[in-house]
């Protein structure tokens, strides 16, 4: 009872910090500029492009999504630690280390969306200079008219401008095709590359058969690609849902073994060793699952 009294308290004492701090705002649009900016200070400067590319598609969480997680996430281990241990000390800093996963997971889901942005990127890439090629017959030319097009979209536009200016200083492609595969690691860009490097190299006057052949290997893999996601997709709900049981089966063994006995259990020291170890190891695999669900999409 008193532990309960003290987290009471505890939540009455941040309110009205916040609220003497916030001045003019109110204290969501406080926690909300301060959200941001704690973001915009600690994360590196890659997380950084890639949270404002997510925001430029229109995908990325408001503050109050994020503070629903922290509420859903903190009230959840909260109420979780409390059932396993029956302390309301362990219960709050499981709810401390539930909630300092949100960002971790945020950096997952903005990996994600953007991975399958670039790879979408790619495939307007590589589609669409075998069809200026097959006009153009000059690779040069044909990511001109790519670009000229506008279909592409910062970062890759930036770089297939940069590879325009690489194949006019130095005279060939190669150094342009290097610096592009450097930045993309795509098995289709690299097989697409290598072909028109052929083709050019050796002057071969019909490459109409070769580059349908390439089209056809682009839409094979596109659509491997886009099956793997829903896999993952199916992988992550199943997933999820067998480790949100396994957190129920501490629960379980309470009921069998009944309240008293549980106690007990709970008073030697390798009982609750054993259960921090159960728990903290299911985590540790959530996240693990978590992170091979956004893995990134088509690179190798």
């Amino acid at each position: 009872m008193i532990s309960l009294l003290f987290v009471l308290v505890a939540v009455i004492l941040i309110y009205i910090i916040l609220y003497r701090n916030a001045g003019d705002k109110n204290v969501y649009q406080y926690l909300q500029g301060s959200f941001e900016g704690v973001i915009d200070k600690l994360a590196p400067y890659s997380y950084k492009q890639i949270r404002n590319k997510v925001k430029k598609l229109g995908q990325d969480y408001s503050t109050k999504k994020y503070l629903v997680q922290v509420f859903l996430f903190g009230g959840v281990a909260f109420v979780g630690g409390w059932l396993y241990f029956r302390s309301f000390l362990v219960a709050i800093i499981y709810a401390a280390i539930a909630i300092g996963t949100i960002p971790y997971l945020s950096y997952l889901r903005y990996k994600r969306i953007y991975s399958e942005f670039i790879f979408e990127q790619i495939q307007t890439y590589t589609t669409n200079v075998i069809m200026e090629f097959a006009t153009t017959q000059s690779f040069v030319k044909a990511l001109e008219g790519v670009v000229e097009s506008g279909v592409l979209e910062d970062p890759v536009e930036r770089d297939v401008k940069h590879m325009i200016k690489l194949s006019y200083e130095n005279g060939t492609i190669d150094a342009s095709l290097e610096f592009f595969e450097s930045k993309y690691d795509y098995f289709i860009v690299k097989n697409m590359h290598q072909l028109f490097l052929q083709i050019t190299n050796e002057g071969a006057k019909d490459a109409s058969e070769s580059l349908e052949n390439m089209s056809l290997d682009i839409d094979m893999l596109v659509e491997s690609v886009y099956r793997d996601r829903q896999d993952r997709a199916s992988f992550q709900k199943k997933f999820l849902r067998f480790g949100l049981m396994l957190y129920g089966m501490v629960v379980l063994v309470q009921v069998i073994l009944g309240q008293d006995t549980y106690k007990q259990f709970l008073s030697l020291w390798y009982g609750q060793v054993l259960i921090h170890f159960a728990v903290l190891l299911n985590s540790y695999f959530l996240l693990k699952g978590e992170k091979y669900y956004n893995e990134n999409v088509g690179a190798e």
